[in-house]
């Protein structure tokens, strides 16, 4: 089995270092991650200036590479051009903080596990759910180890993608393990306007999680009372409900919207 492992906290983040030292127990692997930390890219990628490569020897790994890109990029460089073998899952992580809810689309680390997907490989994301600091990734990359070792072993379909939250707890605090759906994650996203020294005005984003309530089923519900959550991601932003919806009520539109005159006129 080969895996291709990246994070968005970058290169020399203790949570990828650890998860590189357990899966090198069950597969062959390969690194592709950013020179520097790159939480909050969500899914860019780098198309208006080069990406740089340097290749790294660490322990435990075929071969590695430090790209000056986004996570997205590395997991597109590393299947698409670096690596010559095929594949067979991409691990992301481990994060240091939370991605729940729609973190997920704010995350790189998930969304370099979702370009692993779109790239034909499936995917795990993993968080450890704390922002602190000296904290224990140990734990959390065995019980990553063992989620890829069952599921690949059962067999994974390349349309699968794992976003894995394990709670900053003492393992034997730890409840149990949940399948679980994205829960509500939203942020009061307050803006510190600030100077700098030539006095132009630029802003800080800040602001902390809001207290909401949560579905039971949820990756936040389950975190939050003690256990760790897995959730399959799919891809697919459809909502099928509407599109019946919309094909009914607008039906005597459709056309119309193609042939009318579409010129923007003021109100009156």
């Amino acid at each position: 089995m080969r895996i291709l492992v990246t994070n968005d906290d970058g290169i020399y983040a203790q949570g990828i270092n650890e998860l590189i030292k357990q899966l090198s127990r069950i597969a062959e692997i390969y690194v592709v991650a950013p020179d520097r930390e790159r939480s909050g890219t969500g899914h860019s990628i780098t198309v208006f200036e080069p990406i740089r490569v340097v290749p790294i020897n660490l322990p435990g790994i075929k071969k590695g590479w430090v790209a000056g890109g986004t996570p997205v990029d590395c997991v597109k460089l590393g299947i698409a051009k670096l690596i010559d073998e095929k594949i067979d899952l991409v691990v992301s992580g481990i994060n240091h903080g939370p991605n729940l809810g729609t973190d997920v689309l704010y995350s790189g680390t998930v969304s370099a596990a979702a370009e692993g997907i779109i790239m034909g490989s499936p995917a795990v994301a993993v968080s450890l759910d704390s922002y602190a600091q000296n904290m224990e990734f140990d734990l959390a990359a065995r019980f990553t180890r063992n989620v890829i070792k069952t599921v690949m072993d059962k067999g994974i379909k390349p349309t699968t993608l794992l976003n894995i939250n394990i709670p900053m707890l003492a393992w034997e605090d730890i409840k149990g393990v949940r399948v679980t759906r994205l829960g509500v994650r939203n942020y009061d996203n307050l803006f510190e306007e600030r100077q700098d020294p030539r006095g132009n005005t630029y802003f800080w984003l800040g602001g902390g999680v809001m207290n909401e309530e949560q579905p039971p089923d949820s990756d936040v519900a389950a975190t939050q009372n003690g256990y760790i959550s897995i959730t399959p991601i799919n891809l697919d932003w459809t909502d099928y409900k509407l599109i019946s919806e919309f094909r009914t009520t607008y039906s005597e539109y459709l056309d119309q919207w193609g042939t009318q005159d579409v010129n923007i006129k003021s109100a009156d």
